[in-house]
């Protein structure tokens, strides 16, 4: 691996010949040449000029044989006149070309980059602090690639799930009507289940379909969830600022009773907390027996039961078949965002794509009908294609996990202050085990992906510069100088801040959740989703997304941290095409769209007889 904590690696004396061509374009990150400019070509024509004959014209025939002397030399010389004019119209050809791709005016971009919310809201990042490189032999062999790539048609490598096998599955969750095991009637049922559901929009989404499930394990009605604040996420939005709460209660009526408010009488029973549940007292992932022996006899005695600060509190296995389909049929079909977000959500497609496109079943899914009305005609114009990348690089992130990400002694103090100011479990955990190293928790794939790791994956698959690229989140740890290897070689950079009018994102304002929700719907509806923490929420709803509606079509590209580790542990010696080689496989692997294994995610992986159909 790269040498960490300074802003450049040093080079090794011994360089092959792909690195020598490349030298020139990353040399210098923090300097004002922060992309390929325009490159003016010219040639100097010198024009010979003769001296004035003392005499007028000479004799005819002296006239004759000096015109034929000249023709004779433009014949000889005519080949290299057109070539060299021939090369002069290539050369402004090829600039004309290279200013429309590259922006020449750098102060226009880092404008728009300005604008992106990458600070975090504990501190103000030094906009000029210098760039923290840990691979700086590798960025240059990158910029060289993209460089000579230009000209070269796409890829399609990862235009479509590395299944051959994937069209064959559909969503089949919401067709079938209710088995006779699920259709309850309200006499016959146990009580009310109130469900305060902590964490952000994913965390809550996950716990509104767990919730469901339980209701329909024990025989109960569901009040429609709550939503704590949480001084992390600080939004105090409820369930109907970001799902249509009528379109859930009426999707889900044949299988579970769902009412908005608990009954009057049982309101003190639940005021003095007689029958309050919380997160610690069930295990996490806990079984049906964990509920029917815990949660059941309370439910029964109070004719209530408060599940407080509720989340993954129920696993996938074993788990009941009817079940198990009713929380696909909760997570793929009955939520469904709010008018405002889905409105909000098209206009931020739209205008990545710019031209319309024929509505796919993911587009109907996540939009509705807002995409119709937002849609624009482009006439033979093909919609631009675009990737969503969604960096978990949040300073939470990176301080939990304990990681070395070259920033030297500086770095290492903000991160341990960070984590005695929010993590204090975590530090007392830490000095009663054994002490691993941040080389060993990197080796061992325990890391989450730089800015600069994730632009040289993307490079390594064959993305071109001009790929455009949605960024979904915010507040990336270091700021602007941590983003320069992205927007650097991909200067397409987008996110919901820069499509989006002040205006128009006024009404999400101060209002995480909701925020998160445009992000789900962008990376969602994108060509191509590229991830860099397999373990996210945000990352596991929306590849699961993407598999159930895509038809094998929406593809989401899954580094493997632990491999990639390795591959970069050569960065100082490792050559451009064996890196490339090497990523493409590791990827292509994490590609493959399997069926659900058992004990996993049903919303992150529903390729299962419990919620798609083979056909």
């Amino acid at each position: 691996m790269g040498k960490q904590g300074s802003p450049r690696s040093p080079r090794p004396e011994t360089v092959d010949k792909e690195e020598k061509i490349g030298r020139r374009s990353l040399d210098s990150l923090s300097g004002n040449d922060l992309f390929i400019g325009r490159r003016i070509y010219g040639t100097e024509v010198s024009k010979a000029q003769g001296s004035k004959h003392d005499q007028s014209c000479g004799s005819s025939n002296k006239f004759s044989y000096s015109w034929k002397k000249q023709h004779s030399w433009l014949r000889r010389n005519l080949k290299s006149i057109v070539l060299m004019i021939s090369v002069t119209g290539f050369i402004f050809f090829f600039d004309s070309i290279m200013v429309s791709i590259f922006p020449s005016d750098n102060s226009a971009v880092v404008q728009d980059f300005s604008k992106l919310s990458y600070e975090t809201p504990h501190k103000n990042f030094d906009q000029d602090a210098s760039p923290v490189q840990m691979y700086s032999r590798l960025l240059n062999l990158a910029s060289n690639s993209l460089a000579k790539n230009v000209f070269k048609p796409d890829t399609p490598n990862f235009r479509e799930e590395r299944s051959s096998k994937s069209s064959q599955w559909k969503p089949c969750a919401d067709n079938n009507k209710a088995t006779t095991a699920l259709v309850r009637s309200r006499e016959l049922s146990n009580g009310y289940i109130m469900v305060s559901a902590n964490g952000g929009l994913n965390q809550q989404r996950v716990a509104i379909c767990n919730a469901v499930a339980v209701a329909a394990l024990l025989n109960a009605t569901l009040v429609l969830p709550r939503f704590l604040y949480s001084n992390v996420w600080k939004d105090p939005s409820q369930f109907g600022d970001i799902y249509q709460e009528d379109r859930f209660i009426e999707h889900l009526k044949d299988e579970v009773d769902i009412v908005k408010e608990l009954p009057q009488h049982l309101k003190s029973t639940d005021d003095k907390n007689l029958s309050l549940v919380t997160d610690t007292e069930l295990v996490k992932e806990a079984k049906p027996v964990d509920y029917i022996e815990h949660v059941l006899p309370l439910l029964k005695k109070y004719g209530m039961v408060h599940l407080f600060g509720y989340g993954n509190r129920l696993g996938f296995d074993p788990l009941p078949f009817d079940v198990q389909r009713l929380r696909c049929k909760c997570n793929f079909h009955a939520l469904k965002f709010a008018p405002k977000i889905q409105e909000a959500g098209s206009l931020l497609v739209k205008r990545i794509r710019r031209y319309e496109t024929s509505r796919s079943k993911l587009d109907e899914a996540l939009l509705g009908e807002s995409m119709a009305r937002n849609s624009v005609k482009g006439g033979d114009q093909e919609p631009l294609k675009y990737l969503a990348l969604h960096l978990r690089f949040e300073e939470d992130m990176v301080a939990y996990s304990l990681c070395d990400f070259g920033g030297g002694e500086t770095e290492r103090k903000e991160l341990q202050a960070y984590r005695e100011d929010h993590f204090p479990l975590l530090l007392k955990r830490l000095k009663k085990s054994k002490f691993v190293s941040p080389e060993e928790l990197r080796k061992t794939g325990k890391c989450p992906l730089t800015p600069e790791e994730a632009t040289l994956v993307l490079a390594g698959l064959g993305f071109k510069r001009g790929t455009y690229i949605y960024l979904a989140g915010s507040q990336i740890y270091g700021g602007p100088s941590r983003m320069l290897p992205l927007t650097t070689l991909y200067p397409n950079l987008v996110t919901k801040e820069t499509l989006l009018t002040p205006q128009e994102l006024a009404p999400f304002k101060n209002f995480s959740s909701q925020l998160a929700a445009l992000d789900f719907i962008a990376c969602a509806a994108s060509d191509v989703f590229a991830m860099t923490d397999s373990g996210s929420q945000l990352s596991s709803l929306v590849s699961g997304f993407r598999t159930y509606y895509g038809n094998g079509h929406a593809p989401t590209l899954r580094p493997n941290k632990k491999r990639l580790a390795a591959i970069l542990s050569g960065s100082e010696t490792i050559k451009w095409k064996t890196f490339e080689d090497r990523v493409r496989k590791m990827v292509e692997e994490g590609n493959k769209v399997r069926l659900r294994p058992y004990g996993r995610s049903i919303y992150r992986q529903p390729k299962c007889p419990e919620c798609m159909c083979k056909f």
